[in-house]
């Protein structure tokens, strides 16, 4: 499957889904906000695709996180991946905002901050080729906590300087919520994909002027002079 592909969620999709796993896209262009994007249609229905334990150790693999899946992933990091995820969206949102004035959520820096300091190095003693002892530091499979440290220091490296901030976009489609980092050498995307919603809003767009030329045709016609009734010349 195409990674950068998307499925629309269909009206009659039943909820809350089993699994979301077959509803997730990759669009955002950096970990941290493909993490936000698990949440489907925020503009809408609200769509949860993390949605079981399992589900989220699926992701944190298919996101290339990690190699394999993180052992001991429980309900309560479930949910901890869902509070961090709101927060990574709280001060995305406040950076995107054209209202400067308003400040990023403090509680939603608090939270992304705390999850910082789990992406540090994690010494591991292991055996070496030689049979002796030889340092290594463990992998983020080695805890989902560290997995999600790591996708909260992406965040905040993504947000926290200016350069980058200035690349974080909300797709302007109105029917959809995806976030994604513009890598575009002019840095003026505005879609999430333009094969979907830049086509899209390119086609409503193309719509929108055929009915205006064909309601100012219309006009046009309506004003033109009747011509005289058959007959009238000759009766004069």
């Amino acid at each position: 499957m195409d990674r950068n592909a998307t499925r629309d969620l269909p009206l009659g999709l039943e909820l809350p889904l089993a699994s979301g796993a077959p509803w997730w896209y990759w669009l955002g262009g950096r970990p941290a906000l493909d993490l936000v994007n698990t949440k489907r249609e925020r503009w809408h229905r609200g769509v949860e695709t993390l949605v079981t334990p399992d589900d989220l150790a699926r992701w944190l693999v298919a996101s290339e996180i990690v190699d394999v899946p993180p052992a001991r992933v429980g309900r309560s990091v479930l949910l901890e991946a869902r509070e961090l995820r709101e927060a990574i969206d709280a001060l995305t949102r406040a950076c995107v905002d054209p209202d400067t004035d308003r400040p990023a959520p403090a509680a939603a820096l608090t939270l992304v901050d705390g999850w910082i300091a789990r992406a540090g190095t994690r010494p591991a003693l292991r055996r070496g080729a030689d049979g002796l002892p030889e340092l290594h530091e463990r992998g983020p499979a080695d805890s989902p906590r560290r997995a999600l440290g790591e996708i909260a220091l992406d965040a905040a490296r993504m947000l926290g300087t200016p350069e980058e901030r200035a690349r974080v976009r909300v797709c302007s489609a109105d029917d959809c919520s995806a976030r994604f980092y513009d890598r575009s050498p002019a840095g003026r995307r505005r879609w999430c994909a333009m094969e979907g919603c830049g086509n899209i809003a390119k086609a409503r767009r193309h719509r929108a002027r055929q009915k205006r030329a064909d309601r100012e045709q219309a006009d046009l016609v309506a004003l033109a002079p009747l011509p005289p009734p058959r007959g009238a010349e000759g009766a004069a």
